[in-house]
């Protein structure tokens, strides 16, 4: 065990913090400098330098305020990886000079903009998941406003189309999500439902207010049909999710992949049987694992059977949690993540 001592330089103040860390956790190919560029993300960095990157903020000792708000990290940032001395530094400042660093006055000095900081995932990923789909409860969508008729009669419009709904509210927002119903999420090990998925289908936007008032479709995964409902558009903040192990152990299962598919890898959407009323939080990594196969041998005389023991298959992080039911993100798969797989702390 030995010291990783963190500095976070600005242009004029050094803030530093120490941790005790395992130095196994740092990779024997780690470069020694590397400078961030545009479309990096926090665990892809951590990635180069550490061998659980979702550990990074044990190892830069971010306080809690930090890590819920983490624009600290720009292009053009250097992280320092000193051998000699097991540490790790982060420059804001090009003239990092070894172990010492360029004596500066104070003086006035321009944030950037936080939309340009380093984001913890990239939001292609998990972008549309954080407003769609939605985990509701049954009939959750009965009363939210629907369409009643398409433009010319039609029975099915996408992008450009309009269409006309009824119940939205006067004076409200313009931008509105078109769900409709979908199939009930089991439990995989109870088979209780412990929700239904609202279809996500296209976005819209209202041209005329009434009742019905007037929509025209912006964007259309799939045909806009009469009877589809709106939901008001919603947009949850990226820079929430900071990797972290939940404090108590939770076991749990994966229910879905997203399209509906059999087998998942890496950057996948998951859905498991876990949510907020049993402690689950955004920016929870949990560990895939794969339940044993029952092997039969034989002893003496005697056909014996035996479970395996679960082995580790990857690795998810959390991003949207509702009551009973969270999705994650496949960060690391050593082989196919299957409906039923385990999801436990790391």
């Amino acid at each position: 065990m030995r010291n990783i001592i963190i500095a976070l330089l600005s242009s004029c103040t050094l803030f530093a913090a120490a941790v005790h860390a395992d130095e196994s956790q740092i990779k024997e190919t780690a470069p020694d400098r590397y400078v961030v560029v545009k479309g990096d993300t926090l665990w892809a960095i951590s990635g180069r330098f550490l061998k659980s990157p979702w550990r990074w903020p044990e190892v830069w000792q971010l306080n809690k305020d930090e890590i819920k708000n983490p624009h600290w990290i720009y292009p053009g940032d250097v992280v320092l990886l000193d051998r000699a001395n097991g540490t790790l530094r982060l420059s804001k400042n090009e003239k990092y000079r070894g172990r010492g660093f360029e004596k500066r006055e104070p003086q006035t000095r321009i944030e950037p903009s936080t939309h340009l900081a380093i984001p913890i995932i990239s939001p292609a990923d998990i972008g549309p998941f954080l407003s769609q789909p939605l985990v509701i409860e049954k009939d959750g969508l009965e009363n939210a406003p629907r369409i009643i008729a398409n433009e010319e009669n039609r029975v099915a419009i996408g992008a450009g189309g309009r269409a006309y709904a009824m119940g939205l509210p006067s004076n409200s927002q313009k931008q509105w999500q078109i769900f409709r119903p979908g199939k009930p999420l089991l439990d995989p090990e109870t088979k209780a439902i412990l929700g239904y998925e609202a279809i996500y289908v296209g976005d819209a936007r209202v041209v005329k207010e009434g009742d019905p008032a007037t929509i025209e479709v912006i964007k259309s995964n799939q045909e806009i049909l009469r009877d589809d409902r709106l939901v008001a558009a919603t947009n949850i903040e990226l820079a929430n999710f900071v990797p972290h192990a939940p404090s108590e152990l939770v076991h749990g299962r994966v229910m879905a992949a997203y399209a509906g598919v059999a087998e998942v890898g890496k950057d996948s959407i998951i859905t498991i049987n876990l949510g907020s009323k049993q402690g689950l939080e955004s920016g929870h990594v949990l560990a895939l694992l794969r339940a044993g196969d029952v092997a039969a041998y034989r002893e003496g005389n005697k056909n014996l059977t035996v479970k395996l023991p679960e082995e580790r298959i990857g690795l998810a992080l959390v991003f949207r949690v509702f009551d009973n039911v969270s999705y994650a993100l496949v960060m690391k798969s050593d082989r196919s993540i299957k409906i039923g797989d385990a999801v436990e702390t790391p």
